[in-house]
């Protein structure tokens, strides 16, 4: 029970959700239709009430995501408010000349400079080589992690002497791995993989995805795995990549195109 408006309101503005314009107004028109199955409905004027549940879920949402990600220091809720500010940015547009003391105070506070550039959000991909011994990297992000894909079934450098001072960065290891074969195979299953989430992350305008290559020393196979993917995501979509080879205690940023 309670207003028809809340669910469709909760669903259709989850502040990452990021609905496209189109098709939210699509299953709001499908939401009606089903309603006017159960009772009589004004469309305009449940267009117009559900503009203010919208504004006043919006307002319930940053107040939670403000406590809960400053104060109690949980990075997802801080994560969430822009994606929650370019709702109430769009919302202001249509006006809400009854409220013009809220409407006045909202537009102010979503046009600070600390909030400047939440429509600009673009993603980071960060990508890691590492050890499996030494645990899985943590993502700092507070997003629970990304893509782990373990290299240890491919044929190993390291059981050979000749390649103990070497890493998957110098030209003996990257020649015996290019030549064996499989590590060209495993990276051609995952580039698709991989290219297709970083395509949905842009346009859903997520700011962040991790990619992990682990191996038995994060030495070799992770080291040259990670070091194609990078290079490979820049490449292709031109975006910041920051590559960490963990175990090596190195680090490279490639930098937007």
């Amino acid at each position: 029970k309670g207003p028809v408006h809340y669910d469709v309101d909760s669903f259709l503005w989850q502040a990452k959700a990021n609905f496209p314009e189109g098709l939210r107004d699509e299953l709001i028109k499908t939401y009606i239709a089903s309603l006017k199955k159960y009772r009589e409905v004004d469309e305009a004027e449940f267009i117009e009430k559900l503009r203010l549940f919208v504004l006043f879920r919006t307002l319930q949402v940053l107040g939670a995501y403000g406590f809960r990600g400053y104060f109690e220091k949980k990075p997802h809720f801080i994560q969430s408010i822009p994606f929650a500010l370019n709702n109430l940015r769009e919302l202001l547009k249509g006006g809400f000349d009854e409220y013009p003391y809220l409407t006045g105070m909202l537009n102010e506070m979503v046009g600070l400079k600390q909030f400047a550039d939440t429509q600009k959000r673009e993603l980071e991909v960060r990508v890691f080589s590492f050890a499996y011994k030494k645990g899985i990297p943590n993502d700092v992000s507070g997003n629970g992690g990304g893509y782990v894909f373990d290299c240890r079934a491919i044929n190993n450098p390291g059981k050979y002497e000749r390649f103990s001072h070497f890493t998957g960065l110098d030209e003996e290891v990257i020649k015996f791995l290019e030549e064996d074969g499989e590590m060209e195979l495993f990276l051609d299953n995952i580039y698709p993989l991989v290219d297709s989430h970083v395509k949905r992350y842009m346009e859903r305008n997520f700011t962040s995805l991790m990619v992990s290559f682990g191996c038995t020393g994060g030495q070799h196979r992770s080291v040259y795995a990670a070091q194609r993917m990078a290079e490979h995501i820049s490449k292709k979509f031109g975006i910041k990549v920051s590559l960490v080879h963990r175990e090596q205690n190195l680090e490279q940023e490639f930098r937007k195109k």
